[in-house]
C-alpha cells in the first residue's frame, strides 16, 4: 500500500526539533491542489468509459503502473530531481483517479451523487483546519500524534488485509458492520494524518525535496476523501435502500 508505506517512513525519518525545509509546505502546496486536479481529470476518464469492454483491462494496467510509478516518482522526488519527478507524478495522479472511479461510480449509484462532492468538502474543510493547526503544533504534541497514528495505521493495515483475506474464502464476510469499522477508523486516522504532515513535512523535507512533500501530502488527502466515502457508504448499510 504506497500510502501507507510513505507515511510510515515519514514517521520513522522524521526529526523532532530541527526545521530542515522551512518553505517546503509552502513550495509543496500547488503541487498537492494540481495533483488533485489532475486525479479528478483521470476519475472523469474513468467514468467515460466504465461500461467499455476495455475497462476492465485498462483498470488492471493502471493499478500496475501506479505502483511502479509511486516507487519510481518517489526515489525522485527524495533526491530533489524534481525535474524527473514531475512527470511521474502527473502521470500517477491521473492513474489515481482512473482506479479511484469504481468507487466513485458505486457511490453515486448507491448514495447520491451529492455524496461525492460532500466527501470532497469535508476533505477541503479538514484540509484548510490541518494547515493552520498543523504547522503550530508544539513537539510535545507532534510527536505523541505520530506515534498514535503509527500505531493506528498498523491496525488498519492488519483489519484490511484481514477484510481483504476472509472475503476471498466468504463472501458474507467482513459485511456491514466490519466495513463500518474499517470505514470510521480510517476517516478518523487519516484525518489526525493531515495534522501530522503539517507538522512532519518541514522537519524531514528541505526545501528542494518540495514534490516529495507533496506526494506524502496528496496520499494523504486522496486517502482521506476515500475512507469518507466509504464511511458515508456503510452507514447507508453499503447502499441498500429501504
Amino acid at each position: 500500500m504506497p500510502a501507507s508505506s510513505n507515511f510510515q517512513q515519514a514517521i520513522r525519518e522524521a526529526q523532532t526539533r530541527a526545521i530542515v525545509g522551512p518553505n517546503v509546505v509552502n513550495k509543496a502546496l500547488p503541487y498537492v491542489g494540481g495533483g488533485m486536479v489532475l486525479t479528478s481529470v483521470g476519475v472523469l476518464g474513468g467514468l467515460s468509459i466504465m461500461n467499455s469492454p476495455i475497462f476492465n483491462p485498462l483498470f488492471f494496467i493502471a493499478i500496475i503502473g501506479q505502483l511502479v510509478l509511486f516507487f519510481v516518482a518517489q526515489s525522485a522526488a527524495n533526491n530533489a530531481n524534481n525535474a524527473k519527478a514531475l512527470p511521474l507524478l502527473a502521470t500517477y495522479s491521473l492513474l489515481t483517479g482512473f482506479t479511484l472511479s469504481g468507487i466513485i461510480a458505486y457511490a453515486a449509484l448507491t448514495i447520491g451523487i451529492g455524496s461525492i462532492a460532500t466527501a470532497a468538502l469535508a476533505t477541503g474543510i479538514t484540509f484548510v483546519i490541518a494547515s493552520y493547526t498543523g504547522q503550530r503544533m508544539s513537539d510535545n504534541v507532534g510527536q505523541a500524534l505520530q506515534g498514535v497514528v503509527g500505531l493506528g495505521l498498523l491496525g488498519l493495515i492488519i483489519a484490511m488485509v484481514v477484510q481483504f483475506i476472509g472475503g476471498l474464502f466468504s463472501p458474507a464476510f467482513g459485511g456491514s458492520g466490519f466495513e463500518l469499522l474499517i470505514a470510521g477508523f480510517g476517516t478518523v486516522l487519516f484525518v489526525a494524518m493531515s495534522f501530522v504532515d503539517f507538522y512532519t513535512m518541514p522537519r524531514r523535507y528541505s526545501d528542494d525535496q518540495y514534490l516529495a512533500g507533496a506526494l506524502g501530502m496528496y496520499l494523504t488527502y486522496i486517502n482521506l476523501f476515500v475512507f469518507i466515502l466509504r464511511l458515508m457508504i456503510a452507514l447507508q448499510g453499503g447502499g441498500r435502500r429501504d
